[in-house]
């Protein structure tokens, strides 16, 4: 979005809101946008070779419902090579 106006901004973001509201009480955090990540390892740390781009979490039943929250999700409809990926928290071991 850089170098667009705050008119296009918004414009570009109605997607986002369309597919939140779609969500429901299901979308526990919107989410932001990400860059610039790092990956580190114990010899130190580098550029991520990763291109996230930002995140949302949900909360749903089972993956497959998770999946079809995803459904109409304005990323998807970006280019071809864009992608969402669902992980599912699990709890903490001895928690």
């Amino acid at each position: 979005m850089a170098g667009m106006s705050q008119e296009q901004m918004a414009e570009g973001m109605k997607g986002w809101g369309v597919w939140a509201e779609s969500c429901g009480e299901g979308l526990v955090d919107m989410g932001t946008p990400l860059a610039g990540g790092l990956q580190l390892s114990s010899e130190g740390s580098s550029p991520s070779g990763q291109e996230v781009t930002g995140y949302s979490v949900i909360q749903a039943e089972n993956m497959a419902a998770a999946e079809a929250m995803m459904q109409g999700h304005p990323h998807l409809g970006m280019a071809a090579s864009c992608t969402i990926e669902i992980h599912e928290a699990l709890p903490l071991p001895g928690m």
